[in-house]
């Protein structure tokens, strides 16, 4: 068992994608706290499929598009990496920085099984309309994690509106 697996071990799953709000971290980061167990953060590419993966969370994947660059091995969003630093580091919550490929909800269960974690926490949809538009054609994430796998799912609002206001989808376009 490679220092990944054992960091992450019976703690946290938190799915994170860049440009994602603040708010699915911290709570992850609080989860973990809480529950004094690790926090793994996990990044997945739904553009690429899984070509293989091994012990030491190393994984390498192909796209979908043959137009698009092929690598021997997925990187994390170096970005996305600087902005988890910045919010994590110093709170004294062990995490480690995973990098997926394929359909998300499909990739995170599966990293929670090798993980054994307690809980997946994933945001909400994007506002607007195309995330509306990718939802329809995917599905969400959240959606399909809570009712393809067992444990339990934590799924942080990230763009909330007041009772009585409709959401994005509900009002049929004029």
């Amino acid at each position: 068992m490679s220092g990944n697996e054992i960091a992450g071990r019976g703690g946290i799953l938190a799915a994170v994608v860049p440009g994602q709000p603040i708010a699915v971290l911290e709570q992850a980061a609080r989860l973990a706290d809480d529950l004094d167990v690790p926090l793994v953060c996990a990044n997945v590419d739904p553009d690429r499929y899984l070509v293989s993966s091994y012990v030491d969370g190393t994984i390498v994947a192909l796209p979908y598009d043959p137009d698009l660059h092929e690598t021997d091995e997925e990187q994390f969003d170096p970005e996305l990496a600087s902005h988890i630093r910045r919010a994590l580091d110093g709170r004294g919550i062990p995490y480690t920085l995973q990098q997926l490929a394929g359909d998300p909800a499909w990739s995170l269960s599966r990293l929670a099984d090798d993980m054994d974690a307690r809980f997946i926490v994933v945001g909400t949809r994007e506002a607007g309309l195309r995330g509306s538009l990718r939802e329809f054609f995917n599905g969400s994430v959240a959606l399909h994690l809570a009712h393809r796998q067992h444990r339990p799912v934590v799924v942080v609002p990230l763009d909330p509106r007041p009772g009585a206001q409709k959401l994005p989808w509900e009002d049929p376009p004029v």
